[in-house]
């Protein structure tokens, strides 16, 4: 059944300023990148009360989630949002208790922060809060977003380890399950920094069905109705293994490196479309598209 809810998962690095800055409000076009990219405001204004909507920064994956969290409520505030809240769940027997459950289901966005994403997974999963944030996102007009971490834990499989520089040696990379609020996708983070493309196409290789997503930091994708809008200011890299033609994953010995003939790579920029069930990219300011009559 296709969801009726909309996933924003981010690359990383979203450019929302610091509050703590003491010229704040006079340098906010400098500080807020995303004032004119719209990945913050894209979740309020694609949630279901707009700045009324409930809004809870989860930040169970950071180290320093008072710091993180209170960042992101000011952010979120600042673009007009009145009811942010942050949710630091420590352990899974908060994650199960009825008073975390009950501010799941009254929340219409939940926002999880950067990290690491087996906290995430280790913490929350299988719990009651997981499976009410699964349920809304299923049948409700409900907003999963996530950032870095955020964003990885949010498919079924995710990656967890893995160097950028060694990639594509057999065994270099290490998969776990997700979150699972999308099916047969892999997503990777801080992926055009980093170097993480060779991550990327060993997730692939090791199982074609499952399409690689590299997201670019202070770049996200849209998800909704099983089309994939990117937003933000830098790239989206879909690896698509379908059509791979050879391999000699199964020949060689660990740490030894993987050649892949025929691999997909597509390249998404702002507002560039790519539709799940066709698997087809559609690129807005296509250089082939026809020139309007004047």
């Amino acid at each position: 059944m296709k969801p009726v809810g909309k996933l924003i998962i981010i690359g990383g690095a979203v450019n929302k300023g610091s509050f703590t800055e003491t010229d704040y409000d006079q340098n906010v076009e400098k500080n807020l990148n995303f004032f004119e990219r719209g990945i913050l405001r894209k979740i309020i204004t694609e949630s279901k009360n707009k700045e009324n909507s409930i809004i809870e920064v989860i930040t169970t994956a950071s180290q320093i989630p008072q710091i993180v969290g209170a960042e992101y409520k000011k952010a979120f505030e600042f673009l007009g949002a009145k009811n942010v809240n942050i949710l630091d769940i420590h352990n899974r027997e908060e994650a199960n208790s009825d008073a975390i459950v009950a501010r799941a289901n009254a929340a219409d966005v939940v926002m999880f922060t950067g990290g690491d994403q087996l906290r995430l997974t280790s913490i929350l999963g299988g719990t009651r809060f997981h499976d009410a944030i699964l349920l809304k996102y299923q049948e409700q007009d409900f907003i999963y977003s996530g950032t870095s971490a955020g964003a990885a834990a949010a498919s079924e499989n995710m990656i967890y380890q893995g160097s950028s520089s060694e990639a594509l040696l057999k065994g270099e990379i290490k998969t776990t399950q997700g979150l699972g609020l999308i099916d047969n996708v892999i997503v990777d983070t801080h992926f055009v920094q980093r170097g993480r493309i060779g991550r990327l196409f060993q997730a692939v290789v090791n199982n074609p069905r499952t399409l690689g997503i590299g997201l670019g930091e202070d770049t996200g994708l849209f998800i909704h109705n099983d089309v994939m809008t990117a937003v933000g200011s830098g790239l989206v890299i879909i690896v698509d293994g379908r059509f791979i033609k050879d391999t000699n994953l199964t020949n060689i010995n660990l740490g030894e490196p993987i050649s892949i003939d025929n691999l997909i790579v597509h390249v998404m920029s702002m507002n560039d479309h790519y539709d799940l069930k066709t698997k087809t990219l559609t690129i807005e300011n296509s250089q082939f598209n026809p020139i309007p009559q004047t």
